[in-house]
């Protein structure tokens, strides 16, 4: 566990800096390349948190599907700003993958009301401020896209609204 918390922390760290700088996509790309390196043997750590209708949501019983966790908060521009990408590819790899949106930092009638306001037709749950995900998955910046293979390990991490996660689920799903 301490070398997933470390792994994910120095990825989130290497990411964050680029993430914010279009400019420099190439390397946030690299950099999203060693993160896959270093984390694929890695399983996630498992939680279950309360969806955005009052049920229980456990990782776990995704296993043999692809899913996206998606770190966010609509306090986070970038967060905002790549929810129509997000709505796209979720639309266009339906059935292949699932994306949990993970809400960070927000009281859950701000997170109700920014989901029903940007429409995300994904699976949401609050992560209430007392929860140790966040520190589970070494977050370090918004948004945070983990992509989690089929077998529960952790398969990329993309910290920032990156074009290479879209690049990424192209080349995973064609």
């Amino acid at each position: 566990m301490k070398k997933l918390l470390f792994t994910l922390a120095c990825a989130a760290m290497v990411c964050a800096c680029d993430a914010q700088h279009k400019a420099k996509t190439n390397k946030s790309k690299a950099q999203t390349e060693v993160a896959k390196e270093e984390s694929d043997e890695m399983m996630a750590p498992d939680f279950t948190l309360t969806d955005i209708y009052g049920k229980p949501l456990t990782l776990s019983d995704f296993r043999g599907k692809y899913v996206v966790l998606d770190f966010w908060g609509s306090w986070c521009p970038w967060c905002i700003k790549g929810i129509p990408k997000m709505k796209e590819y979720y639309q266009k790899y339906s059935g292949k993958f699932e994306i949990i949106g993970i809400d960070c930092n927000e009281t859950q009638e701000k997170w109700k009301a920014a989901v029903a306001t940007y429409n995300m037709p994904w699976k949401h749950v609050f992560n209430p401020r007392s929860s140790r995900l966040v520190a589970d998955y070494g977050i370090q910046g918004y948004p945070t896209k983990i992509i989690i293979d089929t077998k529960g390990r952790v398969d990329r991490v993309v910290v920032g609204e990156d074009p290479a996660f879209y690049s990424y689920l192209d080349e995973l799903f064609k």
